[in-house]
């Protein structure tokens, strides 16, 4: 067969490219090449992370891979059938666990008998979705495609020292997804904040919620429900320190969320603030899709046979990118931009004879 070459410069030009094709090429059965892989990037080629998700996908699906080193520009994927059963990855120190769920979540979806993924890194670090999005935002919106996954988290490691453990099952495969629309939100249900502090004091935790709880209130006129999580300290189990507030609001229709990181110097309440701001902003669009969703959903809805119509609150290049790439390895999906620019809501809408 063919190898389906890919530029890894195209568009953003960073490691969801790699990601999202590397899924794809296993979900599909078509071999591919990628080239100028991070070309663009200060430090270019695959880094640690992109490596734990190029090996995951390959295991998972009996591939062959070439190319497959620390700073590798170019890659050859042969994907294999995938399997089901019990899988342990490490990320190694802080690597995101979320972006590696990211790339094996669609994957999974098509194994031929239950998965249970336990994977180490970190659960909560900078240019990538916190694990609380992807179990509380993520996993609802796939679960409306007719593909439920559950993703438990046994500790949470931040950067630079990781040590995050995170245990994903999925008891039955869907072997692929419904297509479906997600342009009405419809009415609120709740506001959810999950403020973690780890390695660090117990007020940490309460300033960050306090924090993004006055600002819903203000703004929404909802009283969030409020979860905290910190540890005794003796008793705290992780490497730390880290702290981060996750945001989500369930509507009707749909799921909007957001998060926000403590650093060494930002005050709790700044972490607070940002992810109920983001949130807000997301909302006050009226797309039925946050941010980061507008760039993860799409991959799904791609591989589903039939036409669904997405309203996301920013169309970012992140999102361009992905939608240009589906139609270098999809052969009967297109997609049309309907309203809206880049960096601006926006409405599209995905054709699929799915897979």
């Amino acid at each position: 067969m063919r190898l389906v070459e890919i530029d890894g410069s195209m568009g953003e030009g960073g490691g969801q490219i790699l990601r999202t094709a590397i899924a794809l090429s296993a979900i599909t059965g078509k071999p591919i090449r990628i080239y100028n892989i991070r070309v663009k990037r200060d430090n270019p080629g695959l880094r640690p992370q992109h490596l734990t998700a190029v090996k995951a996908i390959a295991l998972l699906c009996n591939g062959k891979v070439k190319g497959a080193e620390i700073g590798s520009l170019t890659l050859e994927f042969y994907p294999g059938t995938i399997r089901g059963g019990n899988y342990v990855f490490d990320v190694g120190t802080a690597g995101s666990i979320s972006l590696v769920l990211q790339a094996i979540l669609p994957v999974l979806a098509f194994a031929d008998t239950r998965v249970i993924v336990k994977i180490r890194g970190g659960t909560d670090v900078p240019m990538a979705p916190t694990i609380d999005y992807m179990r509380e935002v993520l996993s609802r919106l796939v679960s409306s495609l007719g593909y439920q996954f559950n993703i438990h988290v046994e500790k949470r490691g931040h950067y630079p020292k990781g040590g995050g453990l995170v245990l994903t099952t999925i008891e039955n495969p869907p072997q692929g997804f419904k297509p479906r629309d997600f342009i009405e939100k419809g009415e609120l249900k709740s506001i959810n904040i999950r403020s973690h502090a780890v390695k660090l004091p117990r007020h940490v935790s309460e300033r960050q919620a306090k924090s993004a709880s006055s600002i819903i209130r203000e703004k929404l006129r909802v009283e969030p429900i409020v979860e905290l999580e910190y540890y005794e300290e003796g008793k705290d189990p992780h490497l730390g320190p880290g702290s981060g507030v996750t945001v989500w609001a369930i509507f009707q229709n749909t799921v909007i969320g957001s998060d926000s990181l403590g650093a060494p110097g930002k005050r709790a309440e700044i972490v607070g603030e940002e992810a109920s701001k983001k949130l807000i902003e997301d909302i006050s669009t009226g797309a039925a899709l946050d941010r980061h969703a507008s760039d993860m959903i799409p991959l799904y809805l791609s591989l589903a046979k039939g036409t669904s119509t997405i309203y996301g609150a920013m169309l970012t290049l992140h999102t361009i990118t992905v939608l240009n790439l589906l139609k270098l390895i999809l052969e009967d999906y297109d997609y049309k931009i309907l309203e809206g620019g880049e960096n601006k809501p926006f409405k599209a809408v995905i054709k699929s004879s799915g897979v």
